[in-house]
């Protein structure tokens, strides 16, 4: 009997307990003062960092968003902005926030290579903070974000989902704090570009959003370009431009070619490619054997760096998980980075075709990791047991829609929402040494989006001599804030 009434007293209870407890845990937003001082600027800023509730249809929390935004004091009228994220799937913004945008950055030496322990951050000078206001966003299941209650985190997971999440987000962001009279821009990297693009067209069509300009770092929005699949040529053609670029760099080419400079050596690959070898790919088996194939064969090995024998042996087509573990294999287990070329590794395994190990990606974990944890606790007051997720594939699997048997392709999003607005403007950054994302992918990508001319001139694409986080290299970083600066005034 007594159990029965404790449980009827429970019962009656229970709203008021699930009330107290929900405002225990309502999401908190932590405000700072702070003090930027850049090259030519000082000033005041706050920073915002804390989660917003993403509510359901029927008014229960969905998810709460981590986001981190740095807003400076009494800002002109028409102060620019950015919203940015990174990709993955599964990153959090981690890599823009600390590795070039943020007013912080993570500890590297001018190479890119991690300066000495402890990693806590340093003042970023070259912060874009200079320019504009910067919001950044964890999606759901990265950084602190997390699905609430009983929402299945599939709800997030995928390319349309994402978008939709994200979207709610910046809708409910820019009301809430009052920026509709704001020129807004969206920054995103890797997959955040596929989400940039995708989040234009959307934001357009469901909350009458018009962003002013999309940031794209290592670009990919038809990923077609990157998927090396049997039946898929087109990946071999767009990547032989980076992976001579990549031989270039570690001395691997003949003298002719290895005295060019790299914008030399890389305009002659895209000829090649365009003119021989692109062909060549698609002639199949009619080019097998003879002397045309064993011209190619040579004329591939020169320019990558890879023996005739191996470029014969995968018939013309390196892979790049072979060209990796391939390029230096005369010094023993040594491979170079996926992100980012420069760097070189050890693959302990010894397997040619493993992608479990990237020294670019290895190298740069730690520091981006101790930086934005540490950077949270001392300058932005965010305290938190729950782990960030820098990094995580518990966003897998991850619903690719439609194109589940295909390819994904966001390039006629970018359309839509370019013919949609015509002053829409796009700023897209290469990386010469990023085997995750090519620049020529990039280039095919952007020269089939069917935009008439005057619209096409509104894309403005840069190079770097770094990877896909071009930024860790300090003359890389101080270019692209450069250009970016010049781009926003513009």
């Amino acid at each position: 009997m007594a159990f029965f009434q404790s449980f009827i007293l429970l019962l009656l209870l229970a709203p008021f307990l699930q009330a107290t407890e929900t405002m225990a845990e309502a999401p908190q937003v932590v405000e700072r003062e702070h003090r930027f001082r850049g090259e030519d600027a000082d000033f005041s800023y706050r920073s915002l960092a804390g989660e917003y509730a993403l509510p359901a249809a029927d008014g229960s929390e969905r998810a709460r968003v981590f986001f981190t935004a740095y807003l400076r004091d009494d800002p002109k009228a028409d102060r620019p902005l950015t919203l940015a994220f990174n990709g993955g799937p599964g990153s959090s913004s981690v890599w823009l926030h600390m590795g070039a945008l943020g007013p912080r950055l993570a500890p590297f030496d001018s190479v890119g290579l991690p300066l000495e322990k402890p990693w806590a951050s340093l003042p970023n000078p070259e912060s874009w903070l200079a320019f504009s206001d910067l919001v950044f966003i964890d999606p759901v299941g990265t950084g602190y974000s997390r699905p609430q209650g009983e929402t299945p985190r599939e709800e997030f997971h995928g390319v349309q989902e994402d978008l939709e999440s994200v979207a709610q987000f910046i809708h409910l962001w820019i009301t809430r704090n009052g920026a509709w009279d704001r020129r807004i821009f969206l920054a995103g990297e890797s997959y955040g570009t596929t989400r940039a693009v995708g989040l234009a067209d959307l934001l357009q069509r469901q909350y009458g959003l018009f962003p002013e300009g999309l940031v794209l770092i290592s670009s990919v929005l038809d990923f077609k370009t990157l998927r090396f699949h049997e039946g898929n040529d087109l990946p071999y053609a767009l990547f032989l431009p980076s992976y001579a670029a990549t031989a270039w760099y570690h001395g691997r080419l003949d003298t002719e070619l290895q005295e060019q400079s790299i914008d030399q050596l890389t305009d002659r690959a895209r000829s090649f490619v365009s003119q021989y070898y692109l062909p060549a790919l698609f002639s199949g088996r009619a080019l097998f054997p003879g002397k045309q194939y064993d011209g190619l064969i040579d004329e591939v090995s020169r320019m990558i760096g890879l023996p005739e024998e191996h470029i014969r042996r995968q018939r013309l087509r390196p892979q790049i998980f072979r060209y990796t573990s391939d390029l230096l294999r005369g010094e023993e287990g040594v491979t170079v980075g996926r992100l980012d070329s420069r760097f070189k590794g050890w693959n302990s395994d010894g397997a040619v075709e493993s992608n479990d190990y990237d020294p670019s990606y290895a190298a740069i974990l730690g520091v981006f990791s101790h930086a934005l944890n540490s950077h949270l606790r001392a300058n932005l007051g965010v305290e938190s047991d729950t782990p960030y997720e820098i990094l995580t594939g518990r966003v897998h699997p991850w619903n690719w829609g439609s194109a589940s048997q295909g390819y994904p392709n966001l390039g006629p999003d970018l359309r839509h929402a370019m013919t949609r607005d015509p002053q829409l403007k796009v700023f897209i950054a290469n990386g010469y040494y990023d085997l995750a994302t090519p620049f020529f992918a990039t280039e095919y990508t952007v020269n089939h989006l069917g935009l008439p001319a005057e619209l096409q001139e509104n894309i403005q694409m840069e190079y770097y001599e770094a990877g896909h986080m071009m930024y860790i290299h300090e003359p890389s970083r101080s270019k692209l804030f450069r250009d970016a600066k010049a781009w926003y005034t513009r």
